[in-house]
């Protein structure tokens, strides 16, 4: 885990609001018949700078609501917080509506966590506080020496211990509740599925490819490189940038990164060195593709028991996330998330 470098805001009032105002909420359905809008809150009156009220009573400014619960500005804020800090843990965000997105959807979890139960030690924080001043090689043992754990946090971070861990807290209860997810799908697999895979990762193809924007273009090229055994190297010699050699890789990786066709992989696997095949639709436009070279699985190998497991549990881990992704857009979709204008802090 990397951690940026860099200011934070030290608003403590977070470390409270995710307990106090979700266990509000549970409260407040329970006295209700029926599950009923959340009524607009009436704007705090001004008071006087000498008598202002302390800022752990005021009430809480809303930016958003979901279940029909408003979320406090100070919970959008903790988590945005967190990822200033935990910069990697944002994931690959490139501009302000993902980030947007990312903050809410973790808002969100966190609501989903609470109403699960989910809860983390403080043993799991102290682990995760370990992995990270090792990855620093600091020269301190953080629990024995408080003092100076509290002081490279300052440095590094400009927070206090106990929001760090806070931030820290929150990152693993949203791991510990995919993994809830994940661990509570069985999904099924089949021998068919498994074999195919073990087929994929196990064959390898060198296939050289002409890329085509137009169908009607490589339909073309097709039908003159089969009849012209020449075209293909005086064509590539011409526009060098429309062919492509992925190399001797597997068909996984040419089916996952490459997106050719699955069928036209296994038919191309069975062709004879120079054979031409084509067209088909591939990460971008369309392809004719000449074969190079080709090596299919060894069927003997799927037979033995460790192998063909590996394989199971492999498609079973593959459908759970996909499975994951799922959830997560029909939990999306069952909390109607309603943001207010000037969400951001």
């Amino acid at each position: 885990m990397k951690i940026k470098i860099g200011n934070s805001l030290l608003f403590f009032i977070c470390l409270l609001i995710f307990g106090i105002n979700f266990a509000s909420a549970k409260e407040a359905k329970q006295n209700q018949q029926a599950p009923k809008p959340a009524q607009k809150q009436a704007a705090p009156q001004a008071t006087p700078p000498a008598q202002e009220q302390n800022p752990a009573t005021k009430e809480p400014e809303y930016i958003g609501e979901f279940f029909d619960t408003k979320v406090p500005r100070e919970n959008y804020i903790f988590i945005n917080t967190t990822y200033m800090i935990f910069s990697e843990q944002a994931g690959s965000v490139k501009t302000k509506e993902e980030r947007e997105q990312k903050i809410w959807e973790d808002l969100l979890f966190s609501y989903e966590a609470f109403r699960r139960g989910v809860n983390v030690t403080q043993e799991e924080i102290d682990t995760e506080v370990r992995k990270i001043l090792e990855a620093e090689k600091v020269a301190f043992d953080f629990k024995k020496d408080q003092q100076a754990y509290s002081d490279w946090l300052k440095n590094k971070t400009n927070e206090p211990v106990v929001l760090f861990e806070n931030q820290l807290r929150h990152l693993i209860q949203m791991r510990k509740l995919k993994a809830q997810v994940m661990d509570s799908m069985t999904p099924e697999v089949s021998d068919k599925e498994a074999h195919e895979r073990f087929r994929e990762e196990n064959s390898s193809l060198s296939a050289e490819l002409a890329a085509f924007e137009k169908k009607e273009d490589a339909e073309a090229f097709y039908k003159k490189a089969r009849a012209d055994k020449n075209l293909w190297e005086q064509e590539k010699k011409n526009r060098p940038k429309d062919f492509k050699h992925p190399g001797f890789v597997s068909l996984a990786f040419l089916i996952d990164i490459w997106k050719f066709p699955r069928d036209a992989c296994y038919k191309m696997l069975k062709m004879k060195k120079g054979e031409i095949y084509g067209p088909e639709p591939i990460y971008k436009g369309y392809a004719v593709f000449r074969v190079m070279d080709a090596r299919p699985a060894n069927d003997a190998n799927y037979a033995k028991t460790n192998v063909k497991n590996s394989y199971y549990d492999k498609i079973k881990s593959s459908k759970r996330y996909t499975g994951l992704d799922q959830w997560i857009k029909d939990l999306k979709q069952q909390a109607n998330i309603k943001i207010y204008n000037n969400t951001r802090p």
